[in-house]
This record gives structure tokens, sequence and C-alpha cells, in this order.
């Protein structure tokens, strides 16, 4: 059967259809395929910075509907990802994967072993003199600390033995890059698998912050100034040696 190209509309029929199909295609590429993000606080750096704004992949790990249709790369130590927080799940964190099902998981000063072996971290930035025990020699079931979630607290003694935590079945505990300044799976427990909604693909604009000289906003939540500051300005606040950069 021979099949030919159909003839577009003229006028506004074809107008509205061709908005329609643009409006379909974009409603579907930011449900199934990529999403936008922005990096809020610094709990990534130098790997991600407050004002990057990423592409995240969606299907890389098969979250969702696609989990059944298609296969999916398994979630490995190292990666990055973003996740409804478990915590308050309409929230997106980004950390990196630090333990995955069946590890044994532990600090010492700073330093993550993983089934007695340490882990090899290049991507690690301490920007802390000061020592705490529970932070850096984690897992310490003795001493609660401030931003410690009760629950978390309840469940990580059950899961310790040898002074390693276990990693369940279905779940990764993730950590941010900046180990000091992060509020991660050491305080809030771990990530579930269905949580887990891609991988950063590339920071595809990085913009300075109010320590990179760009102005406060006249009022809190000023959202219309920085928003006309920022398309009048948009050469000088852009970094562009982060911007197009894959993210790893």
């Amino acid at each position: 059967m021979e099949v030919t190209r159909s003839q577009s509309h003229s006028g506004w029929p074809g107008a509205a259809q061709a908005l329609i199909s643009t409006v379909v295609i974009a409603v579907f590429v930011v449900t199934f395929i990529v999403q936008a993000f922005q990096i809020p606080s610094p709990s990534m750096e130098n790997t991600l910075l407050v004002g990057d704004y990423l592409l995240v992949d969606k299907l890389r790990f098969g979250s969702g509907f696609f989990d059944r249709i298609m296969p999916y790369h398994p979630v490995q130590r190292g990666d990055i990802i973003v996740f409804h927080y478990p915590i308050d799940p309409s929230q997106h964190f980004v950390k990196r994967v630090i333990g995955v099902p069946g590890d044994h998981l532990r600090l010492i000063n700073r330093k993550v072993y993983i089934n007695g072996n340490p882990l090899a971290e290049s991507y690690v930035q301490y920007i802390s003199t000061q020592r705490d025990p529970f932070r850096d020699d984690f897992p310490r079931l003795n001493m609660p600390v401030p931003g410690l979630e009760g629950k978390w607290w309840l469940q990580m003694r059950k899961l310790v033995e040898d002074g390693q935590l276990i990693v369940p079945d279905g779940y990764y505990f993730v950590m941010g890059d900046n180990r000091d300044d992060s509020q991660d799976s050491r305080y809030w427990g771990f990530v579930p698998r269905e949580n887990v909604v891609g991988r950063p693909l590339v920071i595809y604009w990085s913009v300075k912050t109010n320590g990179d000289d760009m102005p406060t906003a006249p009022s809190p939540g000023d959202r219309l100034f920085h928003l006309a500051y920022a398309v009048t300005h948009v050469y000088q606040i852009t970094r562009w040696n982060r911007t197009l950069r894959l993210v790893y």
C-alpha cells in the first residue's frame, strides 16, 4: 500500500493543529523524558553550584511508566540522582549515591568505607575545620543531633551491625559532595527506588548568585525583579564556563 505525506492545513485550523501538536510533544518530553531543575543549595559543591540549571534524564533509571516497558540502567554507586525527598515528596533533592542495596557502610574520620574498603571520592569537598562525630564517624547510635529525623534515628538502630549500616533491598544511601554542608541520608535516611526521578545530564545554564555580584531583590520573593534583571543582564550574570557542561 502506498503511503503519501498528508498535506498541511492552511489558515488558523492548521496553526491550531501545529500549536496543539507542539504542546503535546512538550508535555510528553517534560513528563517522560527530560525535566528542568535548578540547584538551590551548596550541598553538591563543587560538582553542582547554586544557580546551575539542569536537564534531568528521566529514562535512564526507568522510573514510572517506562520502568515496565523498556530496559533501564540500575542505579549504581557514584551516580548523581534527582529524587523525591522521602520526608516531603513534593520537594526534589539531588545527591550522589554512596550505598546500594546490600552494602555495609560506615564513615571513619570523614572517609567512607563500603564493605570494609575505602571508597575513592575525588569529587568530595570538605569545608569545615570543626570535627562532628555524628557527621564524620557515621553511624553513631549514642548521639542524636539537631536536624536528625526521629523515625530515621529509630530505624537506623535496627540496621547497624559491627558499626556498619546495612543498606536494605530497594533503597539507596545518598550524600552531598559538599560533605560538611549536606543534609543527606545520614540525617533523614534512605531513598526508596520508586522516589528516583532520574540523573542530571547537562547544566544548560548557570547563573551567578548574589555572592557573584548579582543584586538582591528589593523584597523577599520578588521574582519579577530577578526576571527583569536576568533578561537585561543575561551576558553578565551567566557563568559561561559552566553552561552546557555535562554532569558526572
